[in-house]
């Protein structure tokens, strides 16, 4: 459990200093050089481990889909968290579990059962709590976490897709590899928007500093939540992910100067009890139904 405490706490600490290049890069250019640093990482390590028979491409389709959804759902996260306290819009990424639940239900035709329902009214409300100040603040931009979290419940989806078809590792450098592109093209995309706030100009070496900081610290992150589900079971796990609400909590805090009111901690109370609530029901009655959790996309 230690190994998931620190490896889900790491993440959080990668949000923050994300969060720190608000104003000085757009999201969608902090996210393509995040992971394009992470591509080339861990292609590096692919190639030192296993050489070039390490690398392949089972179920490219599903591949591409993976990055596709990653993108999407890091630079819905990214701009978000320049735009809205840390722990607000990691409280709704929360939302995932559930969104893949009832995704699973429609495109793969799997049973969602009242559990999946019941968990999903009960976040969706502690959205609603979340977004009471941001959606009249920042309008539409306050559903970008609600973006994030469809990304990784799609990610989540084909990540069953593609699961034993290859190693962890190269999962990693297939997701990262594929998520660069698109986020480049997003970058590239936005810049001639003609939208000011999106206009991609020569970074300071500090945000190249950063982004390749939090790449490499994701990344490991992943490993050391991986290597902890070596040690435990995954049920065992799961809960562990809620450590990143708490360290969000605590770095906007300590260096943002965001603290939440009564109504918001209140929301994003409701969205992790629907996720724990899910959790147990699973331990209750198993099923592949009820999805795995996960952490933010960073």
């Amino acid at each position: 459990m230690l190994f998931a405490l620190v490896g889900f706490a790491s993440l959080s600490i990668g949000d923050g200093i994300i969060k720190s290049i608000a104003g000085e890069w757009p999201g969608t250019a902090v996210a393509a050089l995040r992971y394009s640093f992470g591509a080339i990482g861990l292609a590096t390590i692919l190639f030192m481990k296993e050489g070039r028979a390490g690398f392949r491409l089972p179920m490219w389709k599903a591949q591409v889909a993976r990055g596709f959804f990653v993108a999407m759902a890091t630079v819905c996260f990214f701009s978000a968290i320049f735009l809205m306290p840390l722990a607000e819009a990691t409280a709704i990424q929360f939302t995932s579990p559930m969104l893949t639940g009832l995704l699973s239900a429609l495109l793969l035709k799997e049973r969602a059962s009242k559990r999946i329902w019941i968990a999903t009214v009960v976040a969706f409300a502690g959205v609603l709590v979340v977004l009471r100040p941001n959606i009249a603040l920042l309008g539409w931009a306050a559903l970008l976490p609600l973006g994030s979290a469809l990304g990784m419940a799609f990610l989540m989806i084909f990540n069953r897709k593609v699961s034993n078809s290859g190693s962890g590792l190269l999962m990693q450098v297939l997701v990262a590899g594929f998520a660069a592109p698109f986020l480049i093209l997003a970058a590239t995309i936005g810049h001639f928007s003609g939208f000011a706030p999106l206009q991609v100009g020569w970074p300071e070496t500090s945000v190249i500093a950063r982004c390749a900081f939090v790449a490499v610290t994701a990344s490991t992150a992943h490993w050391i939540v991986y290597t902890a589900t070596t040690k435990a079971s995954a049920a065992t796990i799961a809960p562990m992910v809620y450590v990143q609400l708490i360290m969000a909590l605590g770095i906007g805090m300590i260096f943002y100067g965001d603290f939440p009111d009564a109504v918001s901690i209140a929301g994003s109370a409701l969205i992790v009890a629907a996720g724990l609530w899910l959790w147990r029901q699973r331990q209750i009655k198993p099923r592949r139904e009820v999805p795995p959790m996960e952490g933010t996309p960073d």
